[in-house]
């Protein structure tokens, strides 16, 4: 699926800017949904290994409830590596967690965040059950009010926020600008991975301008809408287009390359997208 070519047009591979370059290189890339997404089942210390054995100086940390034992471990580790753990998955659960109450497991997540000092950014995502039912402007109050909630109690740790697109409403970049500026808070920004955005193909363009003054990092992944959700970078259609935009664009945040597949070695998967990004960036 092609983005719209007038738009496409007005880009030139030719007039790249240093510093749009810059982000891709390999040692400012960041490894993304590699602990619970992996055939292998790592624990810490081949996680580490992994991660420099493939030239990655930073990850963003996504778990599930048996990840949280050995999490104190792998934030020590890292450091040790001089791994800067510069993320940490939020999942919100309409069933545990509400405003003014976190669930058990996420709790226990910031705890050890806190106990570390680890300064680092929560990527927050939201179940759809958190917004069922309600109106658009009840959503968006019920958004910012659970943003402001969750910002008193990181800010005191001096860890940021970022918002996670993970599909449904709360998945449109559009209203994930509507919540923040509802909250009235300053320093929370957008992540935008592109395996959740395959419908959003043809508006990148101008979703990309919107989200530009609150992008800290955007997950690459191969975009084809007629091959599934996952695939490697360099295998569809238009995520060739959409990198282009980006560099284009001014962008100067993270660029997170993708595991994302509990039936291979995670390391296997990192390696393609790592080839599969070269290869279009040449």
């Amino acid at each position: 699926m092609k983005i719209v070519p007038l738009l496409i047009l007005l880009f030139s591979l030719n007039s790249i800017p240093a510093v749009a370059q810059d982000i891709f290189d390999q040692n400012k890339l960041t490894a993304w949904c590699i602990v619970p997404f992996d055939k292998l089942k790592r624990g810490p210390e081949e996680r580490i290994a992994m991660l420099e054995k493939l030239g990655f100086k930073q990850y963003v940390y996504d778990w599930r409830s048996e990840h949280i034992p050995s999490f104190d471990q792998e934030i020590k580790l890292a450091k040790q590596h001089n791994i800067a753990m510069e993320g940490v998955w939020l999942w919100v659960n309409s069933q545990l967690d509400k405003t003014g109450q976190l669930s058990a497991d996420n709790q226990k997540v910031i705890d050890i965040v806190a106990k570390n000092k680890l300064k680092t950014t929560f990527w927050l995502g939201f179940d759809n059950g958190f917004f069922e039912g309600l109106t658009h402007h009840e959503r968006v109050a019920k958004g910012a009010a659970f943003l402001k909630y969750l910002h008193s109690v990181l800010t005191p740790l001096q860890c940021k926020i970022a918002l996670y697109n993970h599909g449904g409403w709360f998945g449109e970049p559009e209203n994930e600008i509507e919540i923040i500026k509802k909250a009235g808070l300053k320093g929370v920004g957008i992540v935008y991975s592109f395996h959740h955005g395959h419908h959003q193909i043809n508006r990148f363009y101008s979703m990309l301008k919107n989200m530009l003054p609150y992008l800290v990092a955007i997950n690459l992944d191969g975009m084809d809408l007629s091959k599934g959700q996952i695939l490697p970078i360099g295998t569809g259609k238009s995520e060739k287009e959409m990198i282009q935009l980006i560099r284009e664009s001014g962008y100067k945040g993270r660029i997170g390359v993708l595991g994302h597949r509990d039936d291979e070695d995670v390391e296997l998967v990192l390696r393609g997208n790592l080839e599969g990004l070269r290869g279009i960036l040449k």
